[in-house]
Formats: C-alpha cells, sequence, structure tokens
C-alpha cells in the first residue's frame, strides 16, 4: 500500500530551516501551504520551491492565491488579479451590447484570469491555489464579501468552471471552497464558530448548488468550519453525513477533500467540547477528509513556537499505530493526482508565450 501522507504544514521564513526539512520528510507529511511570510521575490519563491520538491518530489506545494485581498504574491511580475466579484460585476452589465454579451465577456475574462494565476504560480514552482471560491455573496460575511463572483449560484458556477478551465490550460487542479456554503453567515470562523440554520433543502438549493453542477470538473473541495444543527451538529469539515453522504453521495463529487486550517477556532471545538489540533485531524480524516491542514504554527511567536506541528505529527502518528486512524490508498491516490502533469514554465519564456500575453490583456 501507498503510504498516506494527509498533513499539510507551514514553514516560518524564506527558506527551509533544519526543522522544516525534518517535518517535511516524515511520511504523514503530503505538502506545504505558503503564506506572505515566505515570499521576497520570485527567485526567492523559486529557489524555495526547488528545495522542497528536492527533499521529496510528491509533496504538494500549496497557497491562497485568489485575487483581490488573497493574493499572497503581488510584486516582482506578478500580476493584480481582481476580486472575483469584479467579474459577476462584468456578467450583468451589458450596457449598450446584446443581452448576455457581458456575461460572455465575463467568462473569457474568467479564464484568463486561471490561465494567468496558474501560469505565474506554476513558472515559481507552485503545485496548487485554493481556488476558487464558491460561496455565495449574500452581503453579509466579512470574510467571504469580494471575494465571491455573485449571489446567484448558476453565475457562481459558470464563471467558476471558466476560471477552472484556464487553471487547467496552465496545468494547474483546483478546489473549490468552502462547502456547503459559507457566505449565508456573518462570523468569522478563524475567530468564531459560524452556524447557519438553514434546512438541508435551502443549501442545497442555493449554495451547495454549485458543487453538484461542477462535480465533473471538481478536483477537490475544502468544507466550511460552519455548523449547520439541521443536518448536523458538527461542522461542515467534521461531519461524515457531509463529506459523505451528500458531497460524494448525492453530489457526486469523486475528488480530493481538504480540511480548512485546523489552527482555526471553528475547529478546535467539536460537540461543544475543546479538541487538540490531532483530535481535530482525526475527526476529519474519520469523517472524509483526504487531508487536513495545520497552519500558522511555524512561527516562533506561535504557542510552543512550532511544538505544535510536531505534537500533530508524533499524535497522530500514534493514532495510527493504535488503529484509532487508518490511512487511505484511495485518499493518498486522490492527493497525487492534483500535482502537476504538465512541465512548468520558465518565468521569462511565459513573458513572452502568445498565450499568456493574450489572457493578460483580459484580465479586468
Amino acid at each position: 500500500m501507498t503510504q498516506h501522507a494527509p498533513l499539510l504544514i507551514d514553514i516560518a521564513g524564506l527558506s527551509l530551516a533544519r526543522i522544516d526539512r525534518q517535518r517535511l520528510k516524515h511520511p504523514l507529511v503530503g505538502g506545504i501551504v505558503l503564506f506572505g511570510r515566505n515570499w521576497q521575490d520570485r527567485a526567492q519563491l523559486t529557489a524555495l520551491c526547488r528545495d522542497i520538491k528536492k527533499l521529496r518530489k510528491d509533496l504538494l506545494i500549496c497557497v491562497d492565491h485568489e485575487g483581490g485581498r488573497v493574493q499572497r504574491f503581488k510584486t516582482d511580475g506578478f500580476t493584480h488579479l481582481p476580486p472575483m466579484r469584479a467579474l459577476g460585476e462584468i456578467w450583468f452589465n451589458d450596457g449598450k451590447g446584446p443581452v448576455g454579451s457581458a456575461a460572455m465577456r465575463a467568462s473569457n475574462a474568467a479564464t484568463a484570469c486561471g490561465f494567468v494565476l496558474g501560469s505565474e504560480l506554476r513558472a515559481c514552482g507552485v503545485d496548487l491555489s485554493f481556488t476558487p471560491v464558491l460561496d455565495l455573496d449574500y452581503g453579509e460575511s466579512g470574510v467571504i464579501g469580494d471575494r465571491a463572483f455573485a449571489r446567484d449560484p448558476k453565475v457562481v458556477s459558470l464563471l467558476a468552471k471558466s476560471l477552472m478551465h484556464g487553471l487547467l490550460q496552465s496545468g494547474m487542479a483546483n478546489c473549490g471552497k468552502h462547502f456547503p456554503g459559507h457566505g449565508f453567515v456573518k462570523a468569522d470562523s478563524h475567530t468564531d464558530i459560524p452556524i447557519d440554520r438553514r434546512s438541508l433543502k435551502a443549501i442545497l438549493a442555493e449554495d451547495a448548488a454549485p458543487y453538484g453542477w461542477l462535480s465533473t470538473v471538481l478536483c477537490s473541495v475544502m468544507p466550511a468550519h460552519v455548523i449547520y444543527p439541521k443536518v448536523d451538529a458538527r461542522p461542515a469539515g467534521f461531519s461524515s453525513k457531509w463529506l459523505n453522504d451528500i458531497l460524494r453521495g448525492q453530489l457526486r463529487f469523486g475528488g480530493a477533500i481538504f480540511s480548512d486550517d485546523l489552527a482555526m477556532a471553528g475547529a478546535r471545538v467539536l460537540d461543544g467540547e475543546p479538541v487538540s489540533h490531532a483530535q481535530a485531524a482525526v475527526a476529519a480524516l474519520q469523517a472524509g477528509c483526504d487531508m487536513v491542514l495545520l497552519c500558522n504554527q511555524s512561527l516562533p511567536s506561535s504557542e510552543g513556537g512550532g511544538r505544535a506541528l510536531d505534537v500533530l505529527i508524533d499524535e497522530l502518528t500514534q493514532a495510527q499505530l493504535k488503529g484509532v486512524w487508518q490511512p487511505q490508498e484511495a485518499s493518498e491516490e486522490r492527493r497525487r493526482a492534483l500535482l502537476p502533469r504538465l512541465p512548468a514554465p520558465d518565468w521569462d519564456a511565459l513573458m513572452v508565450q502568445g498565450d499568456y500575453m493574450h489572457a493578460l490583456g483580459l484580465v479586468p
């Protein structure tokens, strides 16, 4: 059996420290999530990604790089991508053109954004961006806000599909988030535990609809740290009902499932009780996640100065040895399927590539 490597962790700085190398070599670690603190310039980022792949070619290098206010790398040649709401606004602005012409322009612009986003990241060695956001813009959620394409799930789905087409052209997979929907609640799951009291029928008809409509093109999904009490008492990322019965069973999704960051407040309480990172990781894996993230724990200023990562690795190892959690070969296959299959472009060559220059001219 291929070793299942479900953990995605982070590092503190611009290069790999000795402890980073030690953690990334552990067989339970399957990847790394990069942040703005890991960025100085393109040369540094490229060197960092190269060093990560020298340790293990199968490590998945990820980043939250959506556009707008969630874009980790913004200088040294990286294109400033618009928030996804800008694409939704184009969709609804026919102006003097024929009815529906704006929707076509928005779709084309979304594909261009996906291609530029994926190509620039891949040219520096990054494998996957956690995008697109499939949440609906109800005008209530500060944490989602202009990260969402629109309020209408049909518009969200078609623009997301266009953006994913651009990602695919660049050789990058995609990740739809936050299942089944984070846009309706006001609370921020980084600091609170949001509760959405709507019925399953209402959620499936609106927020979760894009996941069913896009099931043939979604490569991976990240669930929300939100509780939907009329469906399950646990947040979606810890709920087998949400992940196995609804997402995989009812909506026919067959790709990889990431947990959201286990350091978030919404992940530290289960069934009304506080839990450790390892307990949260086991609960997420048992519920149907293929990979779990623990981020912002490597910093010297974090609690324990990075010890939380080592404790998580040790305790998940013990959970495996005791049979509390069993690795899943199918999960490992889904993780590896997210690794790019096309060779990464050279940055200088990319800058004069016809397809890239064309796409760049279409980015709003």
